[in-house]
């Protein structure tokens, strides 16, 4: 029994294709737009740079805890209503950030912002498996991350011209555009979740789940693999402005160059993922994923504790682990919603939550550590990486060629 709904006669495929890739990006456009910003707006606000990463763990707060709902609120009630009600929260903390007066007022919002973003990340995942099942879940999930790389590899280079030409609280009022427009497209395609096929308990017997799912050792392991990967990203996320733009003087509107060379990485790499998937299975290409993030980790810290290479070694590292995401994030979720089909949004939303969560731990050390160099950046990436790969070890041993993450 696959457990699919699939697409079906008279509905547009890449209609739907495009508002799951509109609503997977709301992760990365809600911080990647304004990079190039953050000193600026620290210059604004009359505080150091530590202060405006604490509005990324912050960020991190809400999307990771904000996931924990929806996921189970998707099982229950569907898929469309909970994304749409993310969306107006979205708008409203988005338009807040534009209008804020200082950098607490900021964070506040980001907060907010947050909660609403993270209702169409966790969903369209979902919607993902529902459509898709178990047997081709990872590789459309590796497509649709390919094609939503755009965003993130767009937003830094948009975000430093708008900076340019209309300052940093523009960039806010795009996302608040962005949010109406992903609403309008949210409209036009069909629910995934058939009535029948919808979580009967309450919500308080859906967050019960967690307890069930915590205890699957597959489910756990994928959680702490993405968990201590993801410790790695968002310190990078939060530290790449202050290592190139302060330490390494890369200009703010150039930034972007530099933070693109990753996302075309991840987007090589989901490529190479959604090709090698029938050949080698999830598992295989998660622990190569695994072991090129702890690999580049390392050697950045190297990198950053001796000067050896500048800044083009730094950057070269980062392009490796940034781009082993594109063999870990869509086997990892795709194998733990594998294992259980009927609550694959609460295992969406459990993954994120770790994923999200301890990303909000690896920004909030690089804004602890801060001192102006690179080495809290890479330090901290490098832990993240080596700590994924030690949790490989609780995954037990891969299931053979298996598209779908096993």
């Amino acid at each position: 029994m696959s457990n699919r709904v699939g697409i079906k006669e008279g509905q547009n495929p890449l209609r739907l294709m495009a508002v799951l890739c509109a609503l997977m990006g709301f992760a990365s456009i809600s911080t990647d737009f304004y990079l190039p910003a953050m000193p600026t707006m620290a210059r604004a606000f009359h505080v150091g740079p530590g202060a405006m990463e604490w509005t990324i763990a912050a960020y991190l707060v809400g999307f990771s805890s904000g996931q924990l709902f929806w996921g189970p609120a998707g099982d229950r009630f569907g898929r469309k209503g909970p994304i749409a009600i993310g969306l107006v929260l979205f708008v409203i903390g988005s338009a807040g950030c534009a209008m804020a007066g200082s950098a607490a007022a900021v964070i506040g919002w980001r907060v907010l912002q947050a909660l609403g973003a993270c209702a169409g990340v966790v969903l369209s995942r979902a919607m993902v498996r529902d459509l898709y099942g178990p047997e081709k879940s990872g590789q459309m999930l590796s497509t649709l991350i390919t094609v939503m790389a755009i965003a993130p590899l767009v937003g830094p280079l948009l975000g430093g011209q708008i900076l340019l030409w209309a300052g940093w609280r523009a960039i806010f009022w795009l996302l608040v555009a962005v949010g109406i427009t992903t609403g309008l497209g949210l409209a036009t395609i069909p629910e995934t979740l058939p009535v029948e096929r919808r979580s009967q308990g309450g919500l308080i017997q859906a967050f019960g789940d967690y307890r069930r799912l915590a205890v699957d050792r597959r489910v756990l392991s994928c959680a702490l693999i993405g968990g201590f990967y993801y410790v790695g990203v968002y310190a990078y996320v939060a530290g790449s402005p202050l290592a190139f733009i302060t330490y390494h003087h890369v200009p703010a509107q150039a930034f972007g160059v530099v933070f693109g060379l990753g996302i075309l990485g991840i987007m090589a790499a989901n490529m190479a993922n959604v090709r090698l998937l029938p050949l080698y299975g999830g598992w295989a290409l998660m622990r190569w994923g695994v072991g090129l993030a702890a690999a580049s980790g390392l050697a950045m810290a190297i990198v950053a504790a001796t000067g050896w290479g500048g800044m083009v070694a730094l950057a070269l590292c980062c392009f490796v682990f940034v781009a082993a995401s594109g063999l870990i994030v869509a086997n990892s979720m795709a194998r733990a919603m594998a294992q259980h089909p009927r609550q694959a949004g609460a295992v969406s939303a459990m993954m994120g939550a770790a994923q999200y969560g301890s990303g909000m731990i690896g920004s909030a050390l690089i804004s602890f550590f801060a001192d102006g160099t690179p080495r809290p950046m890479a330090l901290t990436i490098a832990f993240g990486g080596m700590a994924a790969y030690a949790c490989l070890g609780l995954n037990g041993k891969g299931e053979g060629k298996v598209g779908h993450g096993g």
